[in-house]
């Protein structure tokens, strides 16, 4: 056993929560229900949720919700931080986030759209005090073409600083704010109008005297003022045929303590009886003689009246509560459905009933609940008759309508039932998809660790990861997060035929779960511990054979559900296979990038006068290689700069890019002009006919003076930083792309250089965002290069790639920098 752990005879146990940490929860939790109950009574939302950090700050924990039933959003109970979720986004960027629709979320986050494929309109608001952040308010809208309501952000902001503010007092003070690993959702209903009238009542029974509130005498036909306060007063509006149940109900309530549900009716102040509900019982902690009786009267003519009428309907009609379970069914659903009412209550409808337990119908009443708009669908029961469900939603529920209907046109028969057994819940498979395009987007084996440590790992709350790959039947760590340095080495280069639960997990095929220290100790007695309390071992099998192993660490002893056990063996599945086609990946990006290194120049010429500073950087999306290149030639004590980008990103764009910089490099050695270099290598280009054409910009410098001639084709203008330290970019004739034109022209400019100018070349891919227009890129290539920093050529040319490029390039990115030092200077 570790130092300090509990124990007992039924393994490891928790220390009760001190009070002072129980009390911080207790306010933290009241912080939160009232943002939430604010942002649903001033914004028209109908759902929302607060995500707080966790402790280790690389999961966002669902901690209150409202509105929207914590069934449907489990697989959102932990958002890994560093994952492409709005509220994670959110809580990085410190930016509020709202989309539209669910077409805006499938394009701008579609792993949101996987987990909740449904179309309701939404925003996320950072809860952020000064520098520190404490977590994410998120709510929902109803789906309209409105979609997030005008106002509604501004609102959202004012509460979520608001509930910074109150949570950054509680940190002030010591008390921590973060969730504990298995701190509960509070779930908070949903803002409602009353459905019924209660009025409360205390009747001294030996004076008769009887006090009561105004909702009391309000149900009893009693104008302000009218109520004498005595007993018989009241019996006076009580329906003569029903004073001998009141006495009865008294008296019994006298002598068993407490009475139930009496029914008695009240005349109207027309005259018109109607029912109302006595529950009454003997106070005995300041009664001891029971001359005392307490209780409540509910107007129930409301709900008798809607559910007499229901029942009188000839079609099925139904409720179900937020998580789909049916709390009312009237008779006439039992013939349609061809099942008992009573059997029904409680139940969800698709286990209740084998011919629902498609997860289609289950889908139709999450969409109806998350977009909060009307949904019907057909269904059929076997033996083959058709019915048709109409679901009308609010955030309390769904009432739901279903009559017989015609089979559809071109129907042959009935489907087939779905198979009898347990299948996983639709918020599970959904959660399954969500997790498991993480790792479809991963492309190398760095990525896939990366997604499995930043999102997967936290979507679990958990605090270690080991992935260990196979080579020549021996395990070998592939990537680590959370363990102990050095703790690993031990079980490097394991056989797989080894006794070790990573090793075993792998040669039976089968997941291995530890919910405690205990079951791991005594499964395998002497293995090496380290401070975490629970484990999950998944096989990584790809394609029949073994790729590795992945070790997951909990710090809390926790039990595996069956639902967490099969959302962690089908993610080991996906897992394997996404390493799998990574490792291949690796091989051939390694042999691509190679190829298309060797074609750039190894390094740049040496000339008196002049410093050079170039940089490549590949696209970090997708394998195939581009063409971008650049490359330095000097001629007759003239120094020729040459950037181009040959477009596409294929080996045939490499491979013309590889022939264009042998022209530009023969023809600018012979002598030629800049404007006769490039017309020559576009001719040269139609002649190879590749299907592809390119940009390319020529800069013929002379050292001697500063001299330089600029010849452009189709590419992005040149920029000059100026001694003093401003920037420009060069506004200059150019000519069209090559490849375009038989006979074209490419104009040449020419400018002198001051002594301690820079030039700077560079191809698309540094300024091209999808997010900005290409002018706000160039705007920032040029502020970057002009801001002093002292860090010579070299360090100006990582500053610019720093600060300027996207750190998710599409596209490759050439840069190459030249200073002039003058001409006397070597």
């Amino acid at each position: 056993m570790r130092q300090g752990e509990p124990g007992g005879p039924n393994g490891p146990h928790r220390p009760r929560e001190p009070d002072a940490a129980a009390g911080a929860a207790h306010e933290r939790d009241a912080l939160l229900a009232d943002a939430v109950r604010a942002v649903l009574g001033g914004t028209g939302a109908y759902g929302a949720m607060v995500h707080l950090r966790s402790r280790d700050r690389r999961s966002l924990v669902l901690c209150t919700i409202a509105g929207v039933p914590l069934s449907i959003m489990s697989p959102f109970r932990r958002v890994a931080a560093a994952g492409p979720l709005p509220v994670a986004v959110s809580f990085r960027t410190g930016r509020t986030i709202t989309l539209a629709d669910s077409e805006d979320t499938m394009r701008r986050f579609p792993q949101l759209a996987v987990g909740m494929p449904y179309d309701f309109a939404s925003a996320c608001v950072p809860v952020t005090a000064g520098e520190d952040r404490f977590g994410v308010l998120s709510v929902l809208w109803a789906a309209s073409d409105d979609g997030v309501p005008p106002g509604a952000p501004h609102r959202l902001r004012s509460v979520a600083e608001r509930l910074a503010a109150g949570l950054a007092g509680l940190e002030a003070t010591g008390r921590a704010v973060e969730p504990n690993g298995d701190s509960p959702v509070v779930e908070l209903p949903a803002p409602s109008v009353p459905t019924t009238r209660v009025g409360l009542f205390d009747w001294n029974t030996v004076t008769g005297a009887l006090a009561a509130d105004e909702q009391f005498r309000e149900i009893f036909g009693f104008a302000p003022g009218e109520f004498d306060g005595r007993v018989t007063s009241l019996t006076a509006r009580i329906a003569p045929g029903d004073l001998p149940e009141f006495r009865a109900a008294a008296k019994l309530a006298l002598e068993h303590g407490e009475v139930l549900a009496a029914r008695v009716r009240v005349l109207g102040r027309d005259g018109r009886p109607y029912p109302v509900e006595l529950w009454a019982r003997v106070p005995k902690a300041i009664d001891e003689y029971g001359t005392h009786l307490v209780g409540a009267v509910l107007d129930t003519r409301t709900l008798t009246a809607a559910a007499a009428a229901v029942e009188r309907l000839r079609e099925g009609v139904f409720s179900l509560d937020p998580d789909g379970r049916i709390t009312y069914a009237n008779r006439g659903v039992e013939p349609l459905l061809g099942a008992v009412r009573e059997e029904l209550i409680g139940r969800l409808p698709w286990e209740a009933m084998p011919w629902l337990a498609d997860p289609f119908y289950e889908n139709r009443y999450r969409a109806a609940m998350l977009s909060q708009q009307p949904t019907a669908f057909l269904a059929t029961r076997p033996p083959g008759g058709w019915l048709a469900f109409s679901l009308y939603p609010d955030a309390h529920g769904v009432t739901g309508r279903v009559v017989a209907a015609e089979a559809p046109p071109g129907t042959a028969g009935a489907p087939p039932a779905p198979p009898r057994g347990v299948r996983p819940g639709l918020g599970d498979t959904y959660h399954l998809l969500q997790l498991a395009s993480a790792l479809t987007e991963a492309a190398s084996v760095a990525d896939v660790c990366r997604a499995v440590s930043e999102q997967i790992l936290p979507a679990f709350g958990g605090q270690e990861l080991a992935i260990y790959a196979v080579r020549d039947k021996r395990l070998h760590l592939v990537s680590q997060a959370g363990y102990p340095d050095g703790f690993l080495d031990r079980f490097e280069g394991t056989p797989i035929s080894a006794r070790v639960p990573g090793a075993e997990t792998l040669s039976t095929g089968t997941p291995i779960f530890f919910e405690d220290v205990h079951e791991l100790s005594a499964a395998y007695p002497g293995i090496a511990l380290d401070e975490m309390g629970a484990w999950a071992f998944l096989p990584l099998i790809a394609s029949g054979h073994p790729v590795g192993s992945c070790i997951l660490g909990f710090d809390r002893p926790r039990p595996f559900t069956t639902e967490e056990r099969g959302l962690l063996t089908a993610l080991g599945g996906f897992i394997a296979q996404a390493l799998e086609r990574a490792r291949l990946y690796d091989a051939e990006f390694a042999l691509a990038r190679g190829l298309q290194q060797a074609l750039l120049p190894h390094r740049l010429p040496d000339v008196p006068g002049v410093r050079t500073a170039a940089r490549y950087l590949p696209g970090t999306q997708g394998m195939e290689i581009g063409g971008d290149w650049y490359d330095a030639i000097v001629t007759s004590g003239d120094l020729t700069l040459v950037i181009g980008d040959v477009e596409g990103h294929s080996v045939a764009a490499a491979a013309t890019m590889g022939q264009l910089r042998s022209a530009v490099r023969a023809f600018a050695s012979g002598g030629e002009p800049p404007d006769r270099v490039l017309a020559r290598t576009n001719r040269l280009l139609l002649d190879l006919d590749p299907g592809l054409l390119a940009s390319c910009c020529l800069v013929r410098l002379t050292p001697a003076d500063g001299t330089v001639r600029i010849a452009r084709a189709g590419h992005l203008p040149p920029l000059l930083r100026r001694p003093g330290g401003s920037a420009e970019v060069l506004d200059l004739a150019g000519g069209p792309l090559l490849g375009v034109e038989d006979v074209a022209e490419y104009p040449v400019s020419e400018l002198r250089l001051a002594a301690g100018s820079v030039v700077a070349l560079y191809t698309d891919g540094l300024v091209e965002d999808p997010a900005v227009p290409i002018d706000q890129g160039l705007e920032r290539l040029r502020t970057v290069l002009g801001r002093p920093g002292g860090e010579g050529l070299e360090g100006l040319a990582d500053r610019v790639l720093r600060e300027v490029g996207s750190t998710h390039r599409v596209d490759d990115v050439a840069l190459l920098l030249t200073e002039f030092r003058g001409g006397a200077e070597r």
